[in-house]
């Protein structure tokens, strides 16, 4: 049940990613600037990262994912009702910042997981989470071609409402360990983040990594579309196939339970890399079925390195995984925010290539800086 929460709830960052176009056009959003489309509803997930993930280690948790599934239910709705681009980014900034139940629930499964087995369980829950991702790129261009792109947002409305409903009977009862006034909690972060170098580097490595997928599934919709004339249904079998990454979450978090984490890291940022470089000469093939193929490896490279990492900074203080899912995930989020709003920019003033090259380096720069950890 958990891990079908965080999918309809991370879902909620991802479904306007291969509509960009289709709502551009609609709310008159200049092309050089689509990728606030997808950017705004990532800075909302960032603020709630910050501001609401830490009360899971002072509230009860169970009434707090609630509160927030209930609130992004009716920011979607209202973002599918939207005319105006304004009110359409206050929406989706709203249901992006509310979205962020799924970051409480992670660590939640963590404290409920058994000693020994937290690597398989977070690996369930993050398979869940990143199908999630995965499916909401196709379930939206599909929505999009049976009617309009409105229905990508009201239809996850309505199964939002019921998720809070079921989350609520069917959930247990949690609450953080954590003590003092919200400010005091908000201000613990900053001497988290200060005495933990390992959650400074894993969150660095994976805003690198995160950076470049959100590159690369932003701008490959605009390379589908106008490249090869994909339709919304065309897109949509194309994101599916790349759902398939999702698959690399419980091999890792088994990895992780072996402890082979640090080989892991390394074969997660070499597929990011080496998937991302060889779209070109995919490209120059002519094959959209070569490029959906190495899509996987990029997405299996970075969920992989998503569960090595929060298995990392979830065993650094269990009593305070709240916050430190709210500094690493606010941090990887950054990152992806980043990768959205630069790739239409990339795509438009350099075409794919430009892109790739973007997104080798982010890969390439995690990996140099993995190699620095190892040496110290």
């Amino acid at each position: 049940m958990i891990a079908l929460a965080c999918g309809l709830l991370a879902a909620n960052l991802y479904y306007a990613q291969p509509l960009i176009a289709a709502i551009g056009a609609d709310l008159k959003v200049a092309d050089a600037t689509l990728g606030l489309i997808v950017t705004v509803t990532q800075i909302g997930y960032c603020l709630g990262l910050l501001f609401v993930v830490p009360l899971a280690d002072r509230l009860e948790n169970r009434a707090l994912v609630c509160g927030m599934v209930a609130v992004a239910a009716v920011a979607m709705a209202c973002a599918g009702l939207a005319r105006e681009v304004e009110p359409f980014f206050v929406a989706v900034t709203v249901a992006g910042l509310s979205s962020v139940g799924a970051q409480i629930l992670v660590p939640m499964a963590a404290h409920l997981a058994p000693e020994g087995r937290q690597g398989r369980v977070i690996g369930t829950v993050m398979a869940g989470l990143l199908t999630g991702i995965m499916l909401a790129r196709p379930a939206s261009s599909a929505l999009a071609g049976l009617g309009d792109w409105r229905l990508a947002f009201l239809i996850p409305a309505a199964l939002l409402a019921v998720l809070a409903v079921a989350l609520w009977l069917l959930l247990p009862r949690h609450r953080g360990a954590g003590t003092g006034s919200y400010g005091a909690i908000l201000a613990s972060m900053l001497e988290l983040f200060r005495a933990e170098p390992l959650l400074r580097r894993r969150a660095f490595y994976q805003a690198c990594l995160f950076c470049a997928f959100n590159l690369f599934w932003t701008a490959a919709p605009l390379l589908l579309q106008r490249r090869f004339g994909l339709s919304h249904e065309g897109i949509a079998l194309f994101a599916l196939a790349g759902a398939g990454g999702a698959l690399a979450a419980p091999i890792a978090g088994r990895m992780a339970d072996r402890g082979l984490i640090g080989r892991g890291t390394v074969i997660a940022m070499g597929a990011v890399g080496i998937s991302f470089a060889l779209t070109v000469p995919a490209l120059a093939l002519g094959s959209v079925l070569a490029i959906a193929v190495l899509a996987i490896g990029l997405d299996a490279g970075t969920q992989g390195n998503q569960v090595l990492s929060q298995n990392v900074v979830y065993g650094l203080r269990p009593h305070a995984r709240g916050r430190i899912n709210a500094l690493y995930m606010s941090l990887m989020f950054s990152g992806g925010a980043v990768g959205s709003a630069m790739a239409p920019l990339l795509f438009v003033r350099g075409g794919w290539p430009a892109c790739v090259a973007a997104g080798t380096a982010l890969a390439l720069i995690a990996l140099i800086a993995f190699a620095a950890e190892r040496r110290g």
